[in-house]
């Protein structure tokens, strides 16, 4: 889609037949994730299943007249050989998926060691966390359990790997705590943070891997060093509980989201709020029965920065410019729970209630060079040594994201 117009709808996923589980299982879509490579989807279906999808779908998923748009002209031919559709059981409700970065040289030699019953094929792996605290850590190639993890004693909400292939492993959970593991050192639990009073709903670590944000069901959110696993600061200004968070591409930025309808873009250095999105409804509601039908799910950056993408209660998909106070295109969605761009853009994907999987068109845009100049330079500059620079006051607003 071009800048301005709606998202289309591209292809929907809808899980099987309801397996006839226990009373507590449910079928939630509360997490999906493309490998950073864009490579696979990875669905957490509900019911103890997780589906891993190679990218681009298949064309029976996809409405005529896509086709072109959407997929990309090395896999148009599908070989012997190419990846296939896999389902893992997890035993458990799947709450939280995130894919290891890819490639991973060192994490090659690591399955190989410790698995020499794994194919040497490739080195991507899925994280999945599940319903009683345990996380169990999957080979993506072959579909195989390579490690379970076990110190949670609660569900385990969300999951981040290390950008930097380092095979660092944080986990988010019920019980209040995160928790950081190494999967270089077969799974070890080296560090829980602890702090945080209610649930912890959301973990983002910062692409240049120098911080942690954690969001708890308060109204506060926690920045946490990823050196030294201490607490940065608490970041103050939301009313009510916060339940997402991510950063820019180049970590300058942290977006949050809440139950009280706004979405707080802050820099993530100084703790200054830079802007507010605010969350108006489209209609107004014919009574004032419910007061949270804006709450907020997820919120989430586009690979090149310069958009949002955000799922709230109020049945709509909404992309942000990010120079812009207001949404620039909705779509409609029902029951949203989250949300993830595909990592070379052009693409969202977002789960449901219902236990479904949409896939809409998001706004490709060519980087302006000024971003592309800001981007780059912010991916290693803080926001305190671009303000120490020898350089006109504009470039630094612009530099710190502060010419809105």
């Amino acid at each position: 889609m071009e800048a301005g117009e709606e998202p289309l709808l591209l292809a929907e996923l809808k899980p099987g037949r309801p397996h006839q589980f226990d009373w507590k299982s449910s079928c939630e879509t509360w997490s999906v994730a493309f490998s950073p490579d864009g490579s696979w989807f990875a669905w957490s279906q509900g019911h103890c299943i997780v589906k891993l999808i190679p990218w681009p779908l298949e064309e029976q998923f996809i409405p005529k007249g896509f086709e072109a748009k959407s997929r990309s002209s090395k896999n148009d031919t599908k070989g012997p050989g190419s990846p296939k559709e896999k389902t893992l059981d997890c035993g458990q409700i799947v709450w939280g998926l995130a894919f290891s970065p890819w490639p991973s040289p060192p994490s090659r030699k690591l399955w190989a060691r410790h698995h020499p019953q794994v194919p040497d094929i490739s080195c991507l792996i899925l994280a999945t966390g599940l319903n009683d605290g345990q996380i169990k850590i999957w080979e993506v190639q072959t579909g195989l359990l390579l490690l379970n993890l076990s110190g949670h004693q609660d569900v385990v909400r969300d999951l981040s790997f290390t950008p930097s292939g380092s095979l660092i492993l944080v986990s988010a959970s019920r019980d209040k705590t995160l928790r950081i593991w190494d999967l270089n050192k077969h799974g070890k639990q080296i560090q829980v943070l602890s702090g945080h009073l209610q649930w912890v709903y959301c973990c983002s670590i910062s692409p240049d891997c120098s911080m942690l944000c954690s969001a708890a069901g308060e109204k506060s959110v926690f920045l946490w060093s990823m050196r030294s696993y201490t607490l940065i600061r608490k970041l103050e200004g939301h009313q009510s509980s916060v339940v997402s968070c991510d950063f820019s591409p180049d970590s300058a930025l942290l977006v949050t989201a809440s139950y009280d309808t706004n979405v707080i873009m802050w820099d993530p250095y100084t703790g200054e709020r830079l802007r507010l999105l605010h969350h108006t409804q489209l209609d107004p509601p014919m009574d004032d029965s419910d007061v949270h039908i804006s709450s907020l799910r997820s919120v989430c950056f586009s690979p090149e920065g310069l958009y949002l993408a955000t799922v709230a209660d109020d049945r709509l998909l909404r992309i942000w410019a990010l120079e812009l106070k207001t949404p620039i295109a909705f779509a409609p969605m029902t029951n949203g729970l989250c949300c993830t761009f595909f990592p070379h853009g052009g693409v969202i994907a977002t789960g449901t209630r219902d236990g479904h999987v949409q896939f809409w068109t998001a706004p490709r845009v060519l980087s302006s060079l000024k971003h592309l100049c800001r981007k780059a330079l912010r991916s290693f500059l803080t926001t305190y040594q671009v303000l120490a620079l020898p350089i006109p006051k504009k470039m630094k607003e612009f530099l710190t994201y502060r010419t809105f």
